[in-house]
């Protein structure tokens, strides 16, 4: 199976399994030093709870969720890592994706992202477009972690 089908999959299972309905939620607040996000809006699509053990990156149990994520033209994520994995798929746009090593990464329409957890990999979501970028997101974190966690900049990242 693809990464694109079983992401599809996923997101159906996630979907069916909860009946959650389209409902908009607000992203946490920065905390010190962290950079701030702009332009971002995000819509929980789905949620379904992983039960403890079936995930070797996932000490106890788990949560998915999927989400569908929306940075306007000039926004950013803000550094960020996250507690748990996640796959994404670009529905829309060209979303530039630095790592810890400040090197973009491009990701275009139809283009799956991976994001390993840990803080090890800080990273940022900017558009340097004049389009919206729409990504829809399956998050698979242990209970009760936010969807991420702000970071600093790294020192390789040049002030914008």
């Amino acid at each position: 199976m693809t990464p694109v089908r079983l992401f599809r999959k996923l997101t159906r299972l996630a979907i069916v399994s909860t009946g959650c309905a389209l409902v908009a939620v607000a992203l946490p607040t920065g905390t010190a030093g962290a950079t701030p996000s702009s332009g971002i809006s995000a819509v929980n699509l789905a949620q379904a709870d992983i039960p403890a053990g079936l995930l070797p990156f996932i000490t106890g149990p788990g949560q998915a969720t999927v989400r569908e994520i929306t940075i306007a033209p000039g926004g950013t994520t803000g550094w960020h890592f996250h507690d748990g994995r996640l796959v994404g798929i670009v529905k829309q746009g060209t979303l530039t994706h630095p790592g810890a090593d400040c090197k973009p990464v491009i990701y275009r329409q139809g283009q799956l992202i991976v994001e390993p957890e840990g803080e090890k990999n800080t990273h940022v979501g900017r558009n340097l477009t004049k389009t919206p970028v729409i990504l829809d997101v399956l998050y698979l974190l242990p209970k009760g972690k936010p969807f991420f966690e702000d970071a600093p900049a790294p020192a390789c990242d040049a002030p914008r």
